[in-house]
């Protein structure tokens, strides 16, 4: 048998993480088997879709890298791929069911008439669950009367506008396209039974169920568009990577067998089975989320980092061809977690000017040999024996240091608050090395105007 998945994503708003990670996990076990993947828009919701939603998910999806076999943009043998352009398929499958006294009439829509049976659903991840139609269907709970009330148990398949219902053309798509495998959220499975009664009336072999646990924010209840992490596109304008964003999603519901958290997609692919899905419920953590993310960037090739990174970098002013760019890059990529935080962290080389943190001057100029040490690092710094390479600004600064008695780490302060204003950032030699020896000196002589007494400037 070959592996036939599918995600079938309904065009009413954004591409939600739920949403990705169910299309993730499909796409995993049909790479996984060697299978194929499908996409399918179920745009029967001709009110709500549109076409700037289409647009996003596609987006979306090919951003996290997950192409599939067939549907919009490539095509294939099952097409077409939108529920909006199959409605003469639909018709005839409703036409084989009103020809065997399965579908009648009722105000103007058309009504499945429900078996009474019990129908089991074998779900790879849920197990056994059994319902029988008839009595599940037959109660309806009234919120205006406050009570429960006698109800058709034979549910709705085409409206009385002529349009499908979910439960119909979910079932004929899955048959018509010979998906072999259903993974969706845990929220569908109450819906499962009415499919298996479909596929029975259509005298079809259902796919196989899995279904996958829900996704809960951190208070506990199912995200929605507006927790925080919810929504792909805000991963892409936040500066994570599609493989950071790919690996914490299959951790969400899913373990491997071993103890590991950050793989690649190809990883993924070569470990990712059903077995290994969660059955109890997720609880997304954004902070864990970005972690992983870092993990990514920091094995990320610099020449892949400069051009994720190029947009973020412009954004802010800072020309991504700059020829110190590529170093600057090796140097922030372990303090931060996405894309978007990198020009904050190497700004400091390439601005023209700079800010100092008053908390950190103090903590500077509250030495009592400040005078002295910012001598010697001006002398080191405007000396012409001075090779300006991280070799030499090192060899420079252990000079200096030795010859006013003090140890390299002394210094060490004092010069990074005086050229890149703050106590803390990328590491201190590389960066002077980067920002260069006239802007360094001019940077230091602003210090010494700025914060230390005229009478400690004129002994200087």
């Amino acid at each position: 048998m070959t592996v036939r998945t599918r995600f079938a994503p309904s065009p009413t708003g954004f591409l939600h993480i739920g949403g990705a990670r169910t299309a993730l996990y499909n796409w995993l076990f049909a790479r996984h088997h060697g299978g194929t993947f499908l996409l399918r828009i179920e745009d029967t919701d001709t009110e709500r879709s549109t076409q700037d939603s289409i647009r996003i998910i596609l987006d979306g999806l090919r951003w996290l890298k997950l192409d599939w076999d067939e549907g919009p943009d490539v095509g294939g043998p099952c097409g077409p791929y939108f529920q909006s352009e199959r409605t003469a398929i639909y018709d005839r499958y409703l036409a084989r069911l009103e020809a065997a006294g399965l579908a009648y009439e009722d105000e103007g829509a058309i009504r499945f008439r429900v078996p009474d049976k019990t129908y089991t659903v074998n779900d790879i991840v849920c197990g056994e669950v059994s319902t029988n139609l008839k009595v599940a269907g037959s109660r309806r709970y009234d919120a205006e009367l406050g009570r429960e009330l006698d109800a058709n148990p034979d549910f709705v398949i085409r409206r009385p506008n002529g349009g499908y219902i979910f439960h119909f053309v979910n079932v004929i798509d899955d048959l018509e396209m010979g998906i072999t495998h259903v993974m969706r959220g845990e929220d569908h499975l109450s819906n499962t039974p009415k499919h298996l009664a479909l596929f029975e009336a259509f005298d079809a072999t259902p796919p196989q169920f899995a279904h996958i646990p829900l996704n809960l924010n951190p208070s506990g209840s199912k995200m929605s568009k507006r927790d925080q992490g919810a929504l792909i596109h805000e991963y892409q304008e936040a500066g994570f990577l599609p493989e950071g964003v790919d690996n914490y999603m299959a951790l969400l519901g899913w373990s491997p067998k071993e103890d590991k958290e950050i793989f690649s997609l190809s990883e993924l692919v070569e470990r990712f089975d059903l077995k290994g899905i969660n059955r109890s419920n997720s609880k997304f953590d954004y902070e864990k989320c970005r972690w992983v993310n870092a993990e990514h960037l920091r094995h990320l090739p610099t020449k892949s980092l400069e051009e994720f990174a190029a947009p973020f970098l412009d954004k802010a002013g800072i020309d991504p061809n700059d020829s110190r760019i590529p170093r600057a890059l090796e140097l922030a990529k372990d303090r931060v977690q996405v894309l978007a935080d990198i020009p904050g962290v190497i700004s400091v080389i390439f601005n023209s000017s700079i800010s100092w943190d008053s908390a950190s001057v103090e903590k500077v100029i509250s030495r009592a040999n400040i005078k002295e040490l910012i001598q010697a690092l001006h002398t080191a710094f405007e000396s012409d024996a001075l090779e300006w390479t991280e070799q030499g600004l090192h060899d420079a600064l252990s000079g200096a240091a030795t010859g006013i008695g003090a140890k390299l780490g002394a210094l060490m302060l004092p010069c990074r608050v005086a050229i890149m204003g703050q106590a803390t950032g990328v590491d201190l030699i590389p960066a002077l090395a980067l920002i260069g020896r006239d802007a360094t000196l001019h940077r230091l002589s602003d210090f010494v105007d700025q914060f230390l007494p005229k009478d400690d400037q004129q002994d200087s």
